[in-house]
């Protein structure tokens, strides 16, 4: 049996478990208040703990750029790119013949 099998068995096992003393916590033992009343904080502890995450993540980080600044970027670096591409062009013009040559 391979390992994927065994963590799956033993997690459908084990919840099951779980869930059998669950109940007969909350529903067959005398401890059935307090059992509830931490099952109680626990959730809500856990989905406000993951709402004041999310709300320190979105306080700490830094705004985006706006998206004309972005399209200016780009723009400015297409522009260098072919004044570039135009002057490479008009040095390097017998270079690439010679390399034409060679690769046929």
């Amino acid at each position: 049996m391979n390992k994927d099998k065994m963590v799956g068995i033993t997690l459908l096992i084990g919840s099951i478990v779980v869930i059998l003393v669950y109940g007969w916590l909350v529903f067959l033992s005398e401890y059935w208040k307090i059992v509830l009343q931490l099952t109680g904080f626990i959730a809500v502890a856990g989905v406000f703990g993951i709402l004041a995450w999310i709300g320190y993540t979105l306080a700490t980080t830094p705004p985006p750029k706006p998206i004309e600044e972005i399209e200016k970027e780009i723009e400015e670096e297409l522009k260098k790119l072919e004044t570039e591409g135009k002057v490479s062009t008009q040095q390097g013009v017998g270079t690439t013949d010679v390399n034409k040559q060679e690769r046929v």
